[in-house]
């Protein structure tokens, strides 16, 4: 059992986001679950933390197939007996196109992903918190900026995203009779390989190609720290952490 007696489930966990909540978890005392399709970022996240097999696990999921979910599941209520936090993490973008260009194929990947996995993933723990004791949990899922404001050529990952602020608030509603809570946080330009290419420069809305700034993504991890230490009565509905001269609000 963990120092601090609570369990954590963290999908991505390997790099980025992921990484970052994973270690700060760990840190705090959690006992966590680590899912990602790759089994070496997992054990390398691991070690890093300086935890060890008693408070970590490690297992290599595909969020994109659903057998592949219920088999994470079923290991984190066999190994730890209960679920108190989920971060959904996990996700993907499509190759950047014009609109009309992208394949029915790079769509699918992406909503299979973003969407359904977090459905999905959401399920799942939904159904052991519920039946635990005491009864409860927290669900808190990874929005976007994009669930605001789109980037140019990006229809598949803008309109999950759009998506998951939805599959939030249902969460929420639904789960109030549980005491489980729903937490959507909406990140923008922290420091992970995935925002690598901001410092060549992206497509602006105007055409234009410009470096984006970005933050230290160590700030998100200890934002979904923060949350997951809130008691149940109390939630973070949404939270947005972007670096603070990214071009959002207003017109850059």
């Amino acid at each position: 059992m963990s120092p601090n007696g609570r369990i954590a489930a963290v999908t991505g966990a390997g790099t980025g986001i992921g990484k970052s909540a994973v270690i700060k978890l760990l840190g705090a005392g959690y006992s966590v679950a680590l899912a990602g399709r790759r089994m070496q970022p997992l054990l390398e996240t691991i070690e890093e933390s300086g935890a060890d097999d008693s408070t970590a696990i490690a297992v290599s999921t595909d969020v994109s197939k659903p057998d592949s979910i219920y088999s994470f599941f079923h290991q984190v209520k066999e190994r730890f007996g209960r679920l108190d936090v989920l971060f959904n993490n996990a996700g993907i973008g499509a190759p950047r196109v014009e609109f009309e260009e992208l394949s029915l194929d790079d769509w699918q990947k992406v909503v299979d992903t973003n969407l359904t996995g977090s459905f999905l993933c959401a399920q799942q723990a939904v159904k052991i918190m519920k039946s635990q004791s005491p009864m409860g949990g927290r669900i808190i899922n990874n929005g976007s900026i994009s669930a605001y404001a789109p980037r140019p050529d990006s229809v598949a990952y803008t309109s999950t995203k759009h998506a998951i602020s939805g599959l939030t608030k249902q969460i929420s509603l639904d789960g109030r009779k549980y005491n489980i809570a729903c937490s959507q946080v909406d990140v923008g330009n922290a420091a992970t390989p995935m925002t690598m290419r901001m410092q060549n420069g992206v497509p602006q809305a105007n055409g234009e190609i410009m470096v984006e700034p970005t933050f230290d993504v160590d700030h998100v991890g200890q934002t979904i720290l923060q949350i997951a230490d809130y008691p149940l009565e109390t939630n973070v509905q949404n939270v947005t952490i972007m670096a603070t001269k990214m071009p959002f609000v207003g017109r850059g």
